[in-house]
């Protein structure tokens, strides 16, 4: 009987293993951060310049401590908006602030260009964070772009208005949403109901999946404990 000793992996193969293996622990806590960070730091270049030069970071700090001690503190815009984010909401939810937001609408239709530009935004802000119509909740297979060829979608709305009159009426209609690699565009359909088949996937893991361009798959789950 033989028995066949395994090659030893030189010094070099060993070195490019650990370097790989390292590259995938550090690379998604780093461009996590490193994103975090940039996200931060420009929502504070965003907002820092309209509170007053006293209520600055920096100035608070200076006052606080020695007047030579710089520290950049980052997250004040974030706070700061998040705060004047839920003020505007809780106000626009009574009568004088619901007021006000039609007398705001009013003057902004009478301006030609903004009056588009604001209604476009209104009408997407209002889908997405619409509480009572759920979209992008559920994620689809459909045929793309020809038969026999399958793509990942994500379910949006039923159509409605003159799309929904247009559309053929025998069949249920479904707006399809489908993302290009690496989800920097993407294109809406309408397909009948009778030819999507609906996945379990959630719309997170169905993103991960088309970022990755089909590297990143959802782990499989059991369908009698879901787990």
């Amino acid at each position: 009987m033989t028995l066949t000793i395994p090659p030893k992996r030189g010094f070099l193969a060993g070195l490019r293993a650990s370097f790989l293996t390292g590259l995938v622990v550090v690379l998604p806590v780093g461009l996590t951060l490193w994103l975090t960070w940039a996200a931060i730091g420009w929502l504070d270049a965003w907002i820092l310049p309209l509170i007053p030069a006293a209520y600055q970071p920096e100035a608070i700090i200076h006052r606080i401590f020695e007047p030579t001690v710089d520290f950049p503190l980052r997250g004040v815009g974030v706070v700061v908006f998040l705060a004047f984010t839920v003020i505007i909401g809780w106000l626009a939810r009574g009568i004088i602030g619901r007021t006000l937001v039609r007398q705001t609408e009013t003057l902004v239709d009478r301006v030609p260009v903004v009056r588009s530009i604001y209604g476009g935004l209104k009408q997407i802000t209002e889908t997405v964070f619409n509480q009572k119509e759920r979209s992008f909740d559920r994620t689809c297979l459909i045929q793309f772009p020809r038969e026999g060829s399958w793509a990942v979608g994500l379910v949006a709305t039923n159509p409605k208005g003159e799309i929904a009159a247009r559309l053929p009426q025998g069949d249920e209609m479904i707006a399809v949403f489908l993302a290009l690699t690496p989800l920097t565009s993407g294109m809406l359909v309408y397909v009948p109901s009778r030819d999507v088949i609906f996945l379990n996937m959630k719309s997170d893991e169905a993103a991960k999946l088309i970022v990755s361009g089909g590297l990143v798959y959802p782990s499989v789950k059991d369908p009698t404990t879901g787990k």
